[in-house]
């Protein structure tokens, strides 16, 4: 009888306990349950602010701090209009083959756009073609596309948002060679040859230096835009042409590897031109190394370009060219 009611009194207990444990992961599933008015809230507040699109910004590189400041513009504007933003950049400005893998994946991921400077303009032509028959809206910036290439591809026109390279390098190389009153020999550096930008900066170099009478162009080398790369390049002109004494370069990356030749060197009696306004370049304008460079507003180049893939995803018509104002840096402009 008495291990009857020990038996009895054992069973009570653990009913006990097991009740009591049921009343506990009740109530902490009521606490954590989508019906809490709470938690549905920020819920919500969540799947609200999360990006409805993704664009993609497809750069020739990071190592130049012009891309940076591009960056910085293209994430103001997804950041204002609530998309998400995929930066993919090459290694170098050189590295073509791996812009076009990067857009290939892009298309392979179902990207909604492409906002891209491309590191080329003809071989880039072929794998922007595949996406836009994929429907992915396409903006060109900074290096616009070469026509001929995209028409013998079928490729419909897209937006392109840059400024004017002829004009702005004319101005730039015009300002230092109206000073010149005597016969002086000058040389240009450019960037990739295949590229439309640099097309244009040196044809508007040469335009500039063609209209003083005394100026003498001797040489014309690529330097595909790296300071490196400029370095040696100038090194060797100056070798065989001793007698050079203002040097055009294409973008502020190759006149930095000129200067830093002419410093090691020893030299003070070659000017430098740039292009790109890097903060490296507008201190040499204030050191006295650098004559001009042109601000060509990367970040305002990068915010367009964002906004307008936003705008063409919406089914807004968006202007077939924007051109974005530039600014001649000069020592007087820094004063």
């Amino acid at each position: 009888m008495n291990m009857c009611r020990s038996l009895l009194t054992i069973v009570a207990a653990l009913s006990a306990l097991l009740l009591l444990a049921c009343q506990d992961e009740m109530g902490k599933g009521k606490a954590g349950s989508a019906s809490d008015p709470a938690k549905n809230l920020a819920v919500t507040a969540s799947a609200k602010s999360r990006p409805s699109v993704s664009i993609a910004l497809v750069m020739k590189t990071l190592t130049n701090p012009y891309y940076i400041q591009m960056e910085q513009g293209a994430r103001r504007a997804a950041k204002e209009y609530g998309v998400e933003l995929l930066v993919k950049t090459g290694a170098q400005e050189t590295s073509i083959e791996q812009q076009i893998q990067i857009v290939d994946e892009l298309i392979q991921n179902r990207i909604a756009a492409i906002v891209i400077a491309p590191g080329d303009s003809k071989r880039l032509v072929p794998i922007l073609k595949k996406a836009q028959d994929q429907g992915i809206v396409i903006i060109d910036v900074d290096n616009r596309l070469d026509a001929p290439a995209m028409q013998s591809q079928g490729m419909q026109k897209i937006p392109f948002v840059g400024v004017d390279n002829e004009k702005a390098s004319f101005e730039s190389v015009k300002h230092v060679v109206d000073q010149i009153k005597k016969p002086t020999a000058v040389a240009i550096l450019e960037g990739i040859r295949s590229t439309e930008n640099s097309r244009l900066r040196v044809q508007g170099a040469e335009q500039a230096f063609a209209s003083n009478k005394f100026i003498k162009l001797v040489a014309r080398e690529s330097a595909n835009w790296k300071i490196d790369e400029a370095r040696e390049v100038t090194k060797r002109l100056l070798a065989e042409h001793p007698d050079i004494r203002i040097l055009y370069c294409a973008n502020d990356m190759m006149a930095l590897g000129a200067i830093k030749f002419l410093q090691d060197s020893g030299k003070t009696d070659v000017a430098v031109i740039g292009y790109d306004a890097l903060e490296e370049a507008v201190a040499a304008i204030r050191q006295g190394r650098l004559l001009a460079t042109v601000d060509q507003s990367a970040a305002e180049q990068g915010y367009v370009g964002v906004m307008l893939a936003f705008r063409r995803l919406k089914g807004d018509e968006v202007p077939p060219t924007t051109i974005i104002d530039t600014r001649l840096v000069t020592a007087d402009s820094l004063k």
